[in-house]
């Protein structure tokens, strides 16, 4: 299994990112989803995350009106869709996969143990 996010850069406060999670070897669609970012010396933190059914989401206080988490599964992968950016995002983020088929722990960062490759969201004030 295979995760590798993409489509970080640099942009200023107030603009908008899409992160791309694109799957190999495992179908997304029948596995929750979630997206976690870690800044420098910061502890890694648990922003968004969706359901394997895609009907139910999550999203941390931090990022909560203001990132969508959603799924194309005809292209087996998920994104992140990040809006009003502010300087506080800036943080490499990973998108990871429960390892349990069909699980309803979506919102529990411990379902996540198939972990992903970053991409680094840099955010200019």
């Amino acid at each position: 299994v295979q995760l590798q996010a993409s489509g970080g850069g640099l942009v200023q406060a107030g603009g908008s990112l899409r992160l791309s999670c694109a799957a190999s070897g495992r179908i997304l669609s029948r596995y929750p989803v979630g997206w976690f970012r870690q800044a420098p010396g910061k502890e890694r933190e648990f922003v968004a995350a969706l359901s394997w059914s895609g009907l139910y989401t999550y999203y941390s206080d931090s990022v909560k009106d203001r990132f969508t988490v959603s799924r194309d599964s005809a292209a087996n992968t998920a994104y992140l869709q990040m809006t009003s950016l502010k300087p506080q995002d800036t943080a490499t983020y990973y998108c990871a996969s429960s390892a349990r088929y069909n699980s309803n722990r979506f919102n529990d960062p411990r379902e996540y143990t198939v972990p992903g490759q970053g991409t680094l969201v840099t955010v200019s004030s």
